[in-house]
């Protein structure tokens, strides 16, 4: 029986307002890094006031700090096509990794949502370690964003110097094979680094978070840090994950969503156990909080010793079914499911490749998961990433 063309009206206009809008932002974006590009010269994020007096941050492109642009050497160690976003709006791009020939696409949103304030970061598409492995990473941040926009900038280049060293000890025992990295100490030690510069940080900047009564401060402080989960790509064999709070990363693969990380929350029998044993207290304040206040039981910075900074690693083996993964903190997964995400988004990516292959198929996918979010009633800032892995078949 053939269908009703008449049944597709409501959905064909629902996506057509959500690529509306989705546009919309994208010619913003344009408008205000055109505005802003001639007082930007140090490459920082800068602000101006749209039209109802809101502050908007432009999006934030940085290369290490006097490191020559050589697009064409993959002999150092460099960083290379990045996106470092604590803003609203979208992008999408192609990086090649000459290393294991690989093409690599992905795109990327962030949103502040419902939030007066926004929290959250991401950084995409970070090649290290000469070449050999892709970064991303996403971060929300609770008690303020110093915490996470933190892990956005150095967070990468933590990691790098522990893979390096890494590869230098295996160059020693005469073995360089990247499978053979130790990546669940390469991780651990990343983040507790991470989490010691932070809180150094904190400590050294006794009224750091304006706005704030003096007398607080120090409560105020305890309390700063951010959720993260970091996906780094390994060539074509490996996809390695680690989390720490709530945020996740999953894998589809032939239409099966698989979760790369679970997420780490103070109801979880093993992270109560753990937290009590600290001396903490899981109390149920508008759902299960550690101390009353956080609603994750690991994070970078915040409330020790209660709260760790130790991430849950997994390595994922690779296999030709294996067709896209997103990253996204938990202003998309507290009202999206995985198995939701994963059909959104396959369905999404497939129509645009049929119908419009010019498109940046992964970017506006990122925005329809966003779209989706708040129409789910999301009330958290919400930041997307969306990696295509067939593209890195041969």
């Amino acid at each position: 029986m053939a269908s009703d063309p008449g049944n597709n009206k409501p959905r064909d206009v629902f996506h057509k307002r959500i690529l509306k809008s989705y546009h919309k932002r994208q010619q913003l974006q344009q408008r205000t890094m055109t505005s802003t590009n001639s007082s930007d010269e140090d490459g920082a994020a800068s602000v101006y006031r749209d039209q109802d007096g809101d502050f908007i941050l432009k999006k934030r492109f940085r290369l290490r700090e006097n490191e020559p642009i050589d697009k064409s050497s993959s002999n150092s160690s460099t960083t290379t096509n990045a996106i470092e976003s604590s803003s609203m709006g979208s992008s999408s791009t192609v990086v090649k990794i000459p290393h294991d020939n690989i093409e690599l696409k992905y795109g990327c949103i962030s949103m502040i949502g419902r939030r007066r304030v926004m929290e959250d970061a991401i950084k995409a598409s970070i090649k290290m370690a000469n070449n050999e492995f892709v970064f991303f990473g996403a971060y929300d941040g609770h008690g303020r964003s110093r915490v996470s926009q933190a892990c956005r900038d150095r967070l990468d280049y933590v990691l790098e110097e522990e893979l390096l060293n890494a590869k230098r000890k295996l160059m020693n025992n005469n073995s360089g094979n990247s499978s053979q990295v130790d990546w669940e100490k390469v991780m651990v030690t990343c983040f507790s680094k991470m989490d010691n510069e932070v809180m150094r940080e904190g400590n050294g900047r006794a009224g750091y978070e304006e706005g704030y009564e003096e007398g607080r401060f120090e409560d105020i402080r305890k309390t700063v840090g951010s959720a993260a989960v970091v996906v780094v790509i390994v060539g074509k064999e490996e996809i390695v994950v680690a989390n720490c709070g709530d945020c996740r990363a999953i894998l589809c693969s032939r239409g099966v969503a698989i979760p790369l990380s679970n997420d780490n929350k103070p109801d979880r029998p093993d992270e109560k156990k753990r937290v009590e044993a600290a001396g903490g207290k899981i109390l149920n304040l508008d759902g299960s909080r550690v101390q009353g206040i956080l609603a994750a039981s690991r994070s970078i910075g915040g409330l020790k010793p209660f709260v760790i900074p130790e991430p849950e690693v997994t390595v994922y083996k690779r296999n030709e079914l294996d067709e896209f993964i997103v990253i996204a903190t938990d202003g998309l997964w507290d009202v999206v499911s995985n198995e939701v995400t994963c059909d959104v988004a396959r369905k999404r990516l497939g129509q645009i490749r049929r119908k419009f292959p010019e498109r940046d198929s992964a970017a506006d996918t990122a925005a329809l998961l966003a779209e989706l979010a708040i129409a789910k009633g999301s009330k958290d800032n919400i930041s997307v990433i969306v990696v295509e892995l067939d593209k890195m078949r041969e």
